[in-house]
């Protein structure tokens, strides 16, 4: 793009354009964002100490004190009753016994099939499997699903509003297949055995019995000794040409609490100071593996959370230079992401300061490595973007004029299309701000072999680019914090609901 051009489209906007004559002054902050700062924190919090801080864990709790004395050392205020802990009210759900018969084929949990639903029964139900498929209204006027435990096919779709549907036709539970072959399924099979273990983190409810169980492809062919390829067909018009079989389970639960908390570091503004900004990440990761192996998590999400504390650090060193910003800003380093974005639930829920006031998310989760799209390109120098337009569109004017005068990267907004199937729109801490109406804008590097693997270490990060990309964010949070106007809140959350 044409640099006067977007300049003069940037003015036109009313957006603030620095004198060319000097060097801006968030520049000097910016400089103090750097690749040696981020490699320290990063080389701690990512290290084989930290077992990969599971959310909970006595490792977590370590790195809360890291993070937390780091912001005390910049002079940050602790706003939760003057401290930088708000305690998340979890519980860990165990289920000490699942057991799945279909026919004479007794399955073994994690292996031929993961749970994931919900339960606790003192004996044996018994009932049938029958096969639905797709499920549509045609399908369950074929097949009598009332009381059954059913078979459905939703392999690359939504299944919750699929589930929903036929639980309430009836259904006393779900055998869903979730993804083609039996080998994509083992590595989803491998990492629940690695949660088994720990059980399942989450809010506190009511059991409701809901079986549900999730197989491969190749198993649901096997427990209807029909061939994949006919299951498929059947699917989609005659489901009832499959032959019911015979099911029995039973399920046993364990709950336990489980400590953790929110990290929150605060700087106060000056004349807009009741406007709040927060740039937030989660500091957990998922532990140490079944056997052993850790979990490091260097780029999901410690790249994201050394990345805040620098940008942290930037902002208060301003501050005691006289620079103070005129909105506030709340450091905001969440727990429980990677079981179902708890954390940052429990923040919007729970808010410490009004959501009513509380002007945007800049949300980084994952932003020191390159991607599968970016591994071969000849310019690496990119960083995904994700909802920056979504409900605001000052938001992305003012990233792209920031990342135009300053960083230079390539802002990639593949995923932001309504149809991508990958979904990152909903899947970071993000999205618990903009389900309330409140502009994001959330940075991301996007998947690559390392993704929830135990290879997911330090020696892999690309410090100097995620310096740069940390930068992007310092200076379009600047710009943001400082502005005149509020950011408008001009659209809507059309991609519907998690």
């Amino acid at each position: 793009m044409n640099k006067s051009l977007f300049l003069m489209g940037a003015l036109a906007f009313g957006l603030s354009v620095p004198s060319m004559a000097q060097t801006p002054l968030q520049v000097k902050y910016a400089n103090t964002i750097t690749a040696e700062d981020l490699t320290k924190n990063l080389t701690y919090l990512a290290s084989d100490e930290m077992k990969g801080r599971d959310t909970g864990s006595e490792e977590q709790k370590m790195a809360a004190e890291y993070i937390v004395n780091f912001y005390k050392n910049l002079g940050l205020e602790g706003p939760v009753d003057g401290g930088y802990l708000q305690k998340v009210d979890l519980v860990s759900t165990s289920f000490e016994e699942v057991n799945l018969k279909i026919g004479r084929n007794k399955l073994v949990n994690n292996e031929d099939f993961v749970f994931v639903g919900d339960g606790d029964m003192k004996k044996t139900e018994k009932t049938e499997l029958v096969f639905l498929g797709l499920v549509s209204d045609e399908n369950l006027a074929k097949v009598e699903v009332a009381d059954k435990l059913v078979g459905i096919w939703a392999v690359g779709v939504r299944s919750n509003d699929l589930i929903k549907k036929v639980m309430d036709a009836g259904a006393k539970g779900i055998v869903i297949v979730s993804m083609e072959g039996q080998a994509n399924f083992d590595r989803v099979a491998n990492r629940y055995k690695t949660l088994a273990g720990k059980g399942r983190v989450g809010f506190p409810s009511e059991v409701e019995q809901r079986p549900m169980f999730m197989v491969s492809s190749d198993k649901m062919a096997e427990l209807f000794d029909t061939p994949v390829e006919e299951l498929k067909e059947a699917a989609k018009s005659n489901p009832e040409s499959i032959k019911a079989q015979k099911a029995s389970y039973q399920i046993k639960k364990k709950i336990e609490e489980v400590e953790s908390s929110n990290i929150l570091a605060f700087l106060e503004g000056t004349d807009k100071k009741e406007e709040i900004m927060v740039i937030s990440s989660h500091y957990d990761h998922v532990g140490v593996s079944s056997t052993g192996e850790i979990f490091n998590g260097a780029d999901d999400d410690g790249s994201g959370t050394v990345s805040v504390m620098e940008i942290a650090e930037a902002f208060a060193t301003a501050a005691k230079d006289g620079h103070r910003p005129r909105r506030s800003i709340l450091f905001l380093n969440v727990t429980g992401e990677e079981k179902g974005l708890l954390g940052s639930a429990f923040y919007s829920d729970n808010p410490i300061f009004p959501l009513e006031n509380t002007v945007v998310d800049f949300n980084v989760d994952m932003v020191g490595r390159i991607d599968y799209e970016y591994q071969d390109s000849t310019n690496t120098d990119f960083v995904y973007v994700i909802g920056s337009d979504m409900l605001s569109t000052d938001l992305k004017k003012i990233l792209e004029y920031n990342n135009i005068t300053y960083t230079d990267l390539i802002l990639d907004y593949r995923y932001d299309a309504e149809d991508d199937p990958n979904r990152f729109y909903y899947r970071s801490d993000h999205y618990n701000f903009a389900k309330h109406n409140i502009p994001i804008a959330f940075f991301f590097n996007g998947v690559h072999d390392d993704y929830h693997q135990v290879t997911d270490t330090v020696d892999k990060i690309e410090f100097p680019l995620m310096e740069k990309r940390a930068r992007l964010i310092f200076y379009t949070a600047w710009d943001v914090a400082n502005r005149e106007n509020r950011l408008r809140v001009d659209g809507t959350n059309t991609r519907g609901t998690r």
